[in-house]
């Protein structure tokens, strides 16, 4: 079997896979968000935090409960690394510097996972474990259940409840992320994953040098990463290294796990709406932008202009052998295209039109099928804002799912989609204003600009992925990204929340022969055409002087 028909197999078997799961996985998860009781480990929790689990939250509440959570994450994950020295299974390692900490917390704690420190050589088991694993599953379980209480305000009437966020968080962890991570690790271990507690082994290299190999609980921890789209690496090789992805196979399963929660969420909003049509057509939205975005990718890698990449009949410069270009592709875009941000072979390398796809997959908002939870609520501002300029076209008041998009709505609605360009381009523009920023990039020119584009757009989407030629553990870099990804998390959420406050609140409006059908394939085109034509108009002026130009170069 040639490489192109094995990686075609790969692709295709995964599309099958997420296809076969998307019912039983996004109906088992509407019965998880809309179950009436609570277990015994649930009821225990409530009692030690002091939760009423039945006591139902309006938006603003809801908005401060998830910032507060947040807030006591970060403190306690910035406290956890400078104080590891201290602390039992700390590999002998030093604190972690402030400003490296300070952007490892919020990173971690908004989903990010952005990495400017070598795991393997700064953080010891206990930290990677008792902080950052803890964050992978809490900060999933965020953004799913914001996703929820924004689908609660499109299937509520006349009332201001939203739902109860510590009972979301609490079910999203311990009955979806849990058991979910739990089987992949134990699947990751069977695939040669590494799972030990075991003290770092010193080797002797190929050219007589010296090296340190750390283990560690890196299966539990790889499942986690992917599955609640994180992509904190516990190697700075991320899943690159053998040791959290050995295998062609183990390669396959770790991109199902993090694309299945998202691509089933629609599911499970077509069912809490009491719509399941509505589900297929936000799926599908996901699936055509998915599928454009892999072929894209792999075409730009497959057919790439260039003396060495024409003699080997593609653009393999830091492409993991053992995964091969088209399987590296599907990773690369699939962990663009979700929150993820991991990795399995090095995005500073790829084709400057690679690259682009990349950064655009970012730039699209993650939507396609976007991190869990946020890939389902950015798709839904994005369907709102289509209806919007459908009811534009035909003179009439713009509704969605019984409810009517007023001035308040879209105004919630455009703000969400202003923030994070807002965050991008501001922030590169800084970055690139000033010699002492300028002196972290290792390539000038196109290529250059491209590594800051890129690490401003990781960052304010929430990714964590890297061009990699930029120096960016500097204090600069370490504090500007870690407010972008503040910033580019909870703003968000809050205008999500916010708008699905003011949904909550209406009447249901009756369908009638002005009402938009948002079921169908017409509405499905529209929603990707604007999508494509909002982030085109945008980012295209930035894009045209980073991987365009060195394209055309």
């Amino acid at each position: 079997m040639s490489s192109t028909t094995a990686g075609i197999v790969f692709i295709v078997s995964l599309l099958v896979a997420l296809a076969l799961v998307h019912v039983p996985l996004g109906d088992y998860m509407y019965r998880v968000f809309s179950a009436r009781k609570h277990n015994r480990l649930e009821r225990g929790i409530y009692k030690v935090i002091g939760v009423d689990p039945e006591a139902e939250q309006k938006w603003s509440v809801y908005a401060k409960s998830v910032l507060a959570f947040s807030l006591i994450s970060v403190l306690v994950l910035y406290g956890f690394q400078r104080l590891q020295d201290k602390l039992f299974l700390s590999l002998g390692f030093a604190p972690v510097p402030d400003h490296v900490a300070w952007n490892t917390a919020v990173s971690f704690v908004t989903n990010t996972n952005w990495q400017a420190y070598s795991g393997e050589s700064t953080m010891g088991y206990l930290v990677q474990m008792s902080g950052l694993a803890v964050q992978n599953f809490v900060s999933a379980a965020v953004g799913m259940a914001v996703a929820i209480a924004f689908v609660r305000g499109f299937a509520r009437r006349k009332t201001e409840d939203l739902g109860n966020f510590w009972v979301d968080l609490t079910r999203a962890t311990l009955r979806i992320l849990l058991p979910i991570a739990v089987l992949g690790a134990i699947v990751l271990i069977a695939g040669g994953v590494v799972q030990n507690f075991t003290d770092p082994h010193a080797v002797t290299t190929l050219t007589g040098g010296q090296q340190t190999i750390t283990g560690g609980a890196v299966a539990s921890q790889e499942a986690i990463k992917d599955l609640g789209t994180n992509g904190g690496g516990y190697y700075n090789a991320n899943s690159a290294h053998p040791f959290e992805n050995p295998t062609a196979w183990t390669n396959w399963v770790e991109i199902f796990l993090l694309l299945v929660i998202s691509f089933s969420l629609p599911r499970t909003f077509g069912r809490l709406v009491g719509q399941k049509r509505q589900g297929y057509a936000i799926v599908a939205v996901m699936a055509v932008l998915a599928i454009v975005s892999i072929t894209a990718t792999t075409a730009a890698q497959v057919a790439h202009h260039g003396t060495v990449p024409e003699a080997v009949a593609a653009a393999s410069e830091g492409t993991e052998q053992r995964f091969g270009i088209v399987d590296s592709a599907m990773f690369a875009a699939s962990t663009t295209l979700t929150s993820t941000g991991s990795v399995n072979s090095f995005h500073d390398s790829y084709t400057s039109l690679g690259g682009a796809v990349l950064l655009l997959n970012m730039m699209l908002g993650e939507v396609a099928p976007g991190g869990v939870g946020s890939g389902l609520y950015g798709m839904l501002i994005l369907a709102v804002i289509t209806v919007f300029v459908a009811g534009l076209m035909v003179g009439r008041t713009p509704e969605f799912l019984g409810k009517k998009i007023g001035p308040r709505e879209i105004k919630l609605a455009s703000l969400y989609f202003l923030v994070t360009p807002a965050l991008v381009l501001i922030g590169s523009a800084i970055a690139m204003a000033f010699a002492k920023t300028r002196a972290s990039m290792l390539n000038s020119g196109p290529h250059g600009f491209s590594e800051v584009l890129y690490a401003f757009t990781s960052a304010s989407n929430n990714n964590g992925s890297a061009f990699a030629g930029i120096t960016v553990n500097t204090p600069f870099y370490d504090t500007a990204l870690g407010l972008c990804m503040a910033f580019g998390r909870f703003l968000p959420i809050i205008l999500v929340l916010a708008l699905a406050g003011s949904l909550a609140k209406q009447a249901p409006v009756p369908e009638s022969v002005g009402t938009l059908p948002t079921h169908r394939p017409q509405f499905i085109g529209m929603v990707v055409g604007l999508t494509l034509v909002l982030v085109a108009l945008t980012f295209f002026p930035a894009l045209a002087l980073g991987p365009l130009a060195e394209g055309i170069h």
